[in-house]
């Protein structure tokens, strides 16, 4: 097994046997997983305690114990095992209840090799988008409290909450500063709903230019304005019996947020000059990293919008208010780039740890994430040490700020960072809006807002 490649774990529980060597010969071509086998749902059950599976196929119709006892036992050890019914097409009424109960998915009898390699596979990356959501380790708000979502335990509690919600249709509303992990919440959330077998589309809504956004998210006729030489179709269109994942929802002028609304509501869209309503089936899972409840008190939110989005709420924390994950996160990040980069580093020095601990984190996750794989292409041992990272953590002089008594104010701090932020990112890109925006990973428009906001002039970081 090559180093950074992961081992999953099956286990194929039936009790005809012929049907578990039929299975066990369509999966054997994949390196990937290790297989075992179980006769029945008691034999199952007794694998699980001994060994942690990451699969289990399991049959309806088995003696002793039948297979949606078997499922129920299953997630009482284990609620993270992904487990796929089998079913004769008689008992297909059995295997949409196991679905209800927690199964991810049924695979009727008999048994196709392409069509349980495919569905292995599906099955297999709605794990890895869950596993990538507990490394995120959000904070989940249910019922007014707030529970921290670690590796371990925690991890158990984020698969449930998204277990939850991918079973119903309601809209979603992830909350959190940028690089968070707010489209890996979304597509976790659509990988295992009934939708995962359709299209996931995501729309930055402060990318896309005001005057253009009403025809990207709806579609326009042909010739409906200047330059519209053909129809287009739109992305809820596009997005049909899937997921829409609207991220930036908060930059969402006032204009457009009626019409989201009226979608919501309706499940009835109008395309720009057209005069015909297209009724649309989409589950929207809408991001922000704004303040909502501020933006209602000055008119800038709809408050009917934001009922209709807000009932649901994911809060992802930002990485300085839980160091506590770096290190878990730091071995998640080697993992994947000793795989992406072909490379075999072995870990990191403790020095490093404790340089990355006593950063400040402005980009969070995906900052992180960034600086491991930049180590990754300048170390060339198997260590990452401090000479892999960047100045601004390496360096001995840096210190967080120091906050002050009389600056205990969340709003403040915030807007203090941001604007710091800023204006590193400019000192770095020369004062060019455009590469900065693209290398800090800032909306283009909302980087405008910004230097409007706090009166930042670019020029003032040009060289010359």
């Amino acid at each position: 097994m090559a180093e950074g490649v992961t081992l999953f774990k099956i286990l194929i529980v039936d009790d005809d046997r012929e049907l578990r060597i039929s299975m066990r010969t369509a999966l054997s071509h994949n390196r990937n997983y290790f297989l075992e086998e179980a006769v029945n749902g008691l034999d199952a059950l007794e694998k699980i305690e001994k060994m942690r599976y990451d699969l289990v196929l399991l049959d309806v119709d088995m003696p002793k114990l039948n297979g949606l006892e078997t499922l129920k036992r299953i997630i009482g050890l284990d609620s993270s095992i992904i487990v796929i019914m089998i079913t004769a097409y008689t008992n297909l009424k059995d295997a949409v209840q196991a679905v209800r109960d927690g199964a991810y998915n049924y695979i009727s009898k008999p048994i196709k090799h392409g069509e349980i390699n495919k569905i292995v596979e599906h099955a297999f990356e709605a794990h890895t988008a869950l596993e990538e959501v507990a490394f995120s380790a959000p904070i989940l708000k249910v019922d007014n409290t707030k529970e921290f979502v670690g590796k371990s335990s925690g991890m158990q509690k984020v698969f449930n909450f998204i277990h939850k919600l991918s079973k119903v249709d309601t809209t979603v509303l992830v909350r959190g500063e940028s690089g968070t992990g707010k489209e890996l919440v979304a597509k976790a959330i659509h990988l295992n709903s009934n939708q995962r077998a359709d299209r996931f589309v995501a729309v930055n809504c402060s990318a896309i230019p005001e005057n253009l956004l009403e025809s990207e998210l709806f579609g326009h006729e042909k010739g409906s304005f200047t330059g519209a030489d053909q129809r287009k179709i739109g992305k809820f269109q596009y997005a049909e019996g899937g997921t829409i994942f609207l991220d930036e929802i908060g930059d969402l002028p006032v204009s457009m947020q009626v019409k989201l609304l009226r979608v919501i509501q309706e499940k009835t869209f109008t395309p720009v000059g057209s005069n015909k309503d297209i009724e649309v089936s989409v589950r929207i899972i809408a991001a922000t990293n704004r303040n909502l409840e501020e933006m209602l008190k000055v008119g800038t939110f709809r408050d009917d919008l934001y009922y209709r989005l807000n009932v649901l709420p994911i809060f992802l924390p930002p990485l300085r208010e839980r160091k506590d994950d770096i290190e878990p996160l730091i071995k998640y990040f080697i993992r994947k780039f000793n795989k992406v980069h072909g490379k075999n580093i072995k870990g990191v020095d403790p020095q490093v740890i404790n340089l990355l601990k006593r950063y400040n984190w402005p980009g969070n996750i995906r900052e992180l994430e960034n600086i491991i794989e930049r180590a990754f292409i300048i170390e060339s041992t198997h260590l990452i040490t401090s000479a892999g990272l960047p100045d601004v953590i390496s360096d001995p002089n840096c210190t967080e700020p120091v906050i002050e008594g009389d600056m205990l104010d969340y709003t403040q701090m915030k807007e203090r960072f941001e604007k710091e932020f800023i204006i590193k990112a400019l000192k770095t890109f020369n004062g060019k809006i455009n590469q900065t925006a693209l290398n800090a990973n800032i909306p283009k428009k909302t980087l405008l807002r910004k230097l409007e906001k706090y009166n930042i002039n670019a020029r003032d970081y040009r060289d010359n």
